[in-house]
């Protein structure tokens, strides 16, 4: 006797758990954080994706397949905020010291308007102020 299999169609319930798991990568860097913190947002996205991996081996055939999709793609996402979130902090540095150094330049061309020890600690005002 042969009978129809019935197909199964996932619901959202079924993937609450792998989703629990894999929220926590999407923003696991702070806006400050440094080269070691992008090193350690890459490890916890890899772990979460072990462990919603290893949650995902509990079930079977098309179920299966898409909470691994899912997993596999909640790593890409995580992975790719961690080196956005550090070429952003890479570019506002940049753009930070450019923005001294035309400020310094600036205060010290005021400075040339004076003479003697007050040109002297004008300039010196300025190289500390503008970290030159």
């Amino acid at each position: 006797m042969i009978t129809a299999q019935k197909k199964f169609i996932p619901s959202t319930k079924h993937f609450a758990g792998v989703l629990g798991v894999l929220a926590a990568t999407l923003y696991v860097t702070p806006a400050s954080a440094s080269d070691s913190s992008y090193d350690a947002a890459m490890e916890q996205a890899e772990a979460n994706y072990d462990a919603a991996k290893q949650h995902c081996d509990t079930m079977s055939g098309n179920t299966k397949d898409v909470c691994i999709k899912q997993a596999q793609a909640t790593k890409a996402n995580a992975e790719a905020h961690a080196k956005a979130s550090r070429e952003h902090r890479e570019t506002n540095k940049d753009a930070q010291q450019e923005k001294m150094d035309a400020r310094y330049k600036l205060e010290k061309e005021k400075c040339d308007s004076l003479s003697g020890d007050a040109q002297d600690a004008c300039v010196d005002r300025a190289k500390a102020t503008y970290k030159q």
